[in-house]
């Protein structure tokens, strides 16, 4: 049986480029688990093995790999940091009892930084905070801390001062132990000294020390009194109320160092141990019943419990798909059979590994807390709950975006539609924010994504990992539709033809909903005029007309429906009557209702120096961009805007020639907002025109 106390699971997460994965490749050094360190500019990290990682040198998928460091056993997953994989770092938090978020000493807090944390915030996952890159140009601890507290809205809890700044840091002081860590410059993190504090840094670090201390015992109101009254607290006693405090979210243990120097990382690894949770300290996980409401019981981490897993990613290699699953309780053996409750079928756990990168270790058993991969599972897919076949129960499933973006893709060979089609499948299965659909009516394959590299990658993945070259179409935008008038309308069905007829008579209101409402309806009828069994056709007629609005045919949403009378016929009245007469009462009274087209807008946000701003703030105005924010920093400028994604594309070319390759953007979907009329009527056409080609 394992120690449970002695375990981690933690995610490590960040804005693209702050140094994640070269972190993850110093833990992974420290514990012993590699020998040569490999960098990420040179495409050599041990967490980014796929092709495209390496070239492009950023994270795309989640890896995770397993170490030990002082007896306790942690498990990493390291995620990707650009905006249009957010989904990976989603999933990845949602089964993680920890995490650690790197901020960049001279970018700080960044874009995907503050995306990163709100999903963080969500999961309720306990962080440690660790400020890298201290060695750099620009870098600046104490700026940092403050943006923590400013622009995410959190606490840092200093535990830690540096030593010297940019080309000068050299270590850093642990406020708890009063002592310093000086690192020389041989680059082993090993070779490093515990000295006295420097002279110059006395008083700062006793103002920091009495800070945190303060901070740290208003977890603990008798430690609290024992300090009031002036005694000094040991640093156990100190420790447990920022263990506390810490998993509890009151704050977050800050740290600094510089990964790449191999400085600082020691300090994270002993507050893993020290501040987050164990999987039996976390709050347990609750049941759901088949519709998603919680049943009240929950899976308690414990070995001797039924058995409850989830699935929260697919990945296809070489030796086959793998399933990563977290085990929230029981144990889970090779050979034993285990209900999928998403699809109600029962599989057998044929192996069993532990993952470290791309390379495994296989393993006979597993128990709650652990995060393993099982091989050749067949039809599990992401948020899939793995259970005891006599005692079944689904766990909170995850909630994936919609897509907003989707181009039409078809393979330049003949013949090779199959290929294709087995390999988007499989795509399909890893990531659950990426759909495929074909269109009925011209037979086009259509993939849609979160943005523009989201789907680059996707592409790239098709050719080389499946050996499938596609022909690209031009990006679509995922436009909607919806109404801005309230309507009272009338229609009535009737099919007279010898034997029993058809007869629905509706009085219905349709009005525009609050956004974000999707469709609501609601029966007012009484009296009996539309007997209560024909409610739901009514509702479902208008439900599945909404799929295409009487615009351009894209979905039509935020609508209400309000069925307020009606009539019927005892003999020629049926269910079928009442739907086909919603259908035809939605044709009729949408373009009544000042039908409008909504595109998607992006929330942008640019980092630029400061030469190129007004180039820069020129450029989104043309694109339709509204400037919501400019920060100014030590090295450029960040600047927020909203924007609609029809103006985006291309855009990351035309930032990086504006600002001579230095600008960098991210972006995330916002919310629809209503088309000016030009657009509308541009993407109207170009709809009526795919209408007639078709």
């Amino acid at each position: 049986m394992k120690d449970l106390t002695r375990y981690r699971n933690i995610g490590i997460f960040a804005h693209v480029d702050a140094g994640k994965t070269t972190t993850t490749e110093r833990i992974l050094k420290l514990t012993g688990k590699i020998h040569k360190i490999g960098e990420v500019h040179e495409g050599a990290a041990t967490t980014d093995f796929m092709e495209q990682e390496q070239e492009r040198g950023i994270t795309i998928q989640s890896a995770a790999t397993s170490c030990f460091w002082k007896e306790h056993q942690f498990n990493i997953i390291d995620t990707p940091g650009h905006v249009d994989f957010t989904i990976e770092v989603y999933r990845s938090l949602k089964v993680l009892d920890g995490g650690i978020g790197v901020f960049c000493g001279s970018g700080g807090v960044e874009p995907q930084s503050e995306t990163n944390w709100r999903y963080a915030n969500d999961s309720e996952v306990a962080r440690i905070i660790y400020v890298n890159k201290l060695d750099r140009m620009g870098a600046d601890f104490y700026r940092v801390v403050k943006q923590v507290e400013n622009v995410l809205g959190a606490k840092p809890l200093v535990m830690v001062l540096p030593i010297g700044t940019e080309g000068d840091f050299v270590g850093v002081v642990d406020l708890l132990t009063r002592k310093a860590w000086v690192w020389d410059d041989s680059g082993d993190p090993m070779n490093y000294e515990i000295k006295d504090i420097p002279m110059e840094m006395k008083d700062d670090v006793e103002a920091y020390r009495e800070q945190l201390i303060e901070t740290a015992v208003e977890q603990d109101d008798d430690l609290m009194e024992k300090y009031l009254e002036g005694e000094e607290l040991t640093i156990e006693e100190i420790k447990s109320c920022i263990r506390k405090g810490t998993i509890n979210l009151s704050f977050f243990p800050t740290y600094c160092g510089s990964s790449f120097k191999n400085k600082g990382v020691q300090l994270v690894l002993d507050a893993v141990i020290d501040y987050l949770p164990n999987p039996t300290e976390v709050k347990p996980q609750p049941e759901v019943d088949l519709e998603g409401n919680e049943t009240g019981n929950v899976a308690i981490v414990d070995p001797d419990k039924p058995m409850r897993a989830l699935a929260f990613k697919i990945m296809d290699d070489r030796f086959g798909a793998l399933t990563f699953t977290r085990l929230y309780s029981g144990t889970i053996k090779k050979g034993d059979t285990v209900l999928n409750t998403a699809t109600g079928k029962t599989e057998r756990i044929g192996r069993l590994v532990e993952m470290h990168a791309d390379s495994r270790e296989e393993i006979e058993s597993a128990q709650a807390g652990d995060i393993v991969a099982i091989v050749g599972m067949k039809n599990v897919q992401t948020g899939h709950t793995l259970c005891d076949p006599k005692n079944p129960a689904t766990l909170e499933p995850m909630v994936f975006p919609d897509p907003v973006i989707s181009i039409a893709v078809k393979p330049k060979k003949k013949g090779t539609d199959e290929k294709m089609g087995m390999a988007l499948s499989k795509m399909v299965q890893e990531d659950p924010s990426f759909r495929v659909e074909t269109d009925q009516e011209s037979g086009e394959t259509i993939i849609k994504g979160m943005g523009e590299l989201h789907l680059d990658i996707k592409v790239d993945i098709l050719k080389r990992t499946h050996g499938v070259e596609v022909e690209v179409g031009k990006p679509q935008v995922a436009y909607r539709e919806s109404i801005t008038k309230v309507i009272q309308d009338s229609y009535t069905h009737k099919k007279q033809s010898g034997g029993s007829g058809q007869y629905g008579k509706i009085d219905y209101t349709i009005e525009p909903g609050e956004p974000g409402t999707g469709f609501q309806f609601q029966s007012k009828v009484t009296g009996g005029n539309v007997p209560r069994e024909f409610w739901p056709a009514v509702q479902k007629g208008f439900e599945s007309s909404i799929e295409k609005g009487v615009l351009a045919g894209y979905p039509c949403v935020d609508l209400k429906v309000t069925l307020q009378d009606g009539g019927y016929h005892p003999v020629d009245s049926s269910a079928i009557a009442f739907e086909i007469a919603a259908r035809a009462a939605y044709r009729q009274s949408l373009p009544k209702a000042g039908p409008q087209m909504l595109e998607p807008v992006m929330k942008i946000d640019v980092f630029t120096p400061e030469d190129y701003m007004g180039d820069v703030i020129g450029d989104l105005n043309r694109r339709r961009g509204m400037i919501k924010s400019q920060d100014p920093g030590p090295t450029g400028v960040r600047i927020k805007a909203d924007a609609p994604l029809s103006e985006m594309f291309g855009y990351i070319g035309d930032l990086r020639t504006m600002t001579s390759g230095r600008g960098q953007f991210s972006m995330e979907f916002s919310h629809y907002a209503p088309c000016p009329a030009n657009v509308a009527e541009e993407v109207i056409k170009e709809a009526k025109e795919r209408e007639a080609a078709k």
